[in-house]
């Protein structure tokens, strides 16, 4: 086969997808209606304030909170396979980059609407800027998220430059404004060596830029934790405990999409079995450091035993939230890890239900930390109603959490029809 027939067999291939269909506007229409009703909810919420939901003076963080933090930790998997394994050189992470990247750039920016469902006047935060302290946790959070979404945007966009040139060129049944949009964001890209030269190095420099910025996004949403004296999370280790604990959460969800683009966008030949053989592996490695972080943060209290701990251990050991801790340590993290060890389970149908599992586990982790630690604070809970003592979320509470989700899925969706899901600069690169 020729070289140009293999180009072509590539760009038509990866350019397929681009196109509205029937299905497309089905399930986009589906993703409206939900958010419409999921808004509604939040108007509620808005007009009648934070009592239509579940949260009360003492477990004043509830679902809302679960979800900011399992939105950040999602979101870094973008730097883990652009950053630290494109810059180590690991070549069968390539095709995967640009999935990820969106998956990270989708859980980044939605991250930021997430805090504002918990918050009861949203008009005030603004003055967490005009008036935010250096000391607070908060600023530094509002500050590395927006930093990790420029990034993570511009990571996403770089690598598409050569792309949408293709795309301008070869979709020539596309309408002539799409045409146009794309040629104004391929910058006159014109594959000349100095132009790869620039792209190659800003590309790199953003790369290991984001590294630390990433680190620091969830270093920073473990501080807001950890910086209290709390039994359950006055923690020394919650740095890397979040970060780890993203990782499995973020491999978790790129395998999900993977599958998904594998089957719907007929990519069997630039998404293969061994990538989901590699990405099976992977998972198991940041599955393995998470669970030695669990052990960790469960056996030193465990082994002191202190009073306030002990009354948060017994909780979750075999109290009221035992059935979620423990079918969420057993079934999103130890069993899937003894799963993966074995090649015949690293296939893509079995590792994507697997994979459901850790992303299904990994939402609930967030809500076992967040949750019961606040229904034992120091003080004596005395003279209040039983809903305060006890939290149960509230279906207004419920569809206001979904919403986050549905917007993520209609980015990632827009995004996936609008640029090529695998590189093809890359992949022709790669084949020559």
């Amino acid at each position: 086969m020729s070289e140009p027939s293999k180009y072509d067999k590539i760009t038509t291939d990866l350019l397929r997808p681009i196109r509205l269909n029937k299905a497309f506007i089905a399930w986009m229409g589906f993703l409206s209606v939900s958010l419409v009703i999921c808004l509604y909810a939040y108007t509620i919420q808005l007009r009648d304030g934070l009592g239509v939901a579940g949260i009360r003076d003492y477990i004043s963080w509830g679902m809302y909170i679960s979800n900011f933090v399992f939105f950040v930790a999602t979101s870094l998997i973008g730097m883990l396979i652009t950053a630290v394994l494109g810059l180590t050189g690991v070549k069968w992470a390539s095709p995967l980059a640009r999935i990820a990247e969106i998956i990270a750039l989708a859980f980044a920016a939605v991250a930021g609407l997430v805090i504002v469902s918990d918050m009861g006047r949203p008009d005030r935060l603004l003055y967490v800027i005009i008036h935010g302290r250096i000391q607070s946790p908060i600023v530094w959070d509002i500050t590395v998220v927006s930093v990790y979404v420029l990034i993570s945007a511009l990571l996403l966009y770089l690598p598409l430059i050569p792309d949408l040139k293709t795309c301008y060129e070869k979709l020539d049944k596309m309408p002539p404004f799409a045409r146009k949009i794309y040629k104004i964001l391929s910058l006159n890209w014109n594959d000349t060596p100095e132009q790869q030269k620039i792209l190659k190095q800003t590309t790199r420099a953003l790369a290991i830029f984001i590294i630390p910025v990433a680190l620091a996004i969830h270093t920073v949403t473990s501080w807001l934790f950890a910086s209290t004296s709390r039994a359950g999370w006055d923690s020394s280790i919650f740095g890397p405990y979040f970060v780890t604990g993203a990782f499995v959460a973020g491999c978790a969800a790129v395998t999900i999409a993977m599958y998904f683009y594998r089957n719907n966008y007929k990519l069997q030949d630039y998404i293969t079995e061994a990538h989901f053989d590699n990405m099976g592996k992977l998972l198991v490695l940041v599955s393995l450091v998470y669970l030695y972080f669990n052990l960790n943060e469960y056996l030193v209290p465990g082994y002191k035993m202190k009073k306030f701990e002990a009354i948060h251990l017994n909780e979750l050991f075999s109290g009221a939230h035992a059935l979620l801790f423990w079918s969420t340590q057993l079934l999103g993290l130890v069993i899937p890890i003894i799963l993966l060890l074995f090649k015949k389970i690293r296939k893509p149908l079995p590792m994507t239900i697997i994979s459901v599992f850790v992303l299904v586990g990994a939402w609930f982790k967030r809500y076992i930390i967040v949750v019961p630690t606040q229904e034992h604070p120091y003080l004596p809970i005395q003279n209040v109603p039983m809903n305060f003592k006890v939290y149960t979320p509230t279906l207004i509470e419920i569809l206001i959490t979904i919403a986050p989700f549905i917007l993520v899925l209609m980015i990632v969706t827009i995004l996936s029809k609008v640029v090529p899901i695998v590189s093809i600069h890359e992949t022709v690169e790669e084949q020559e």
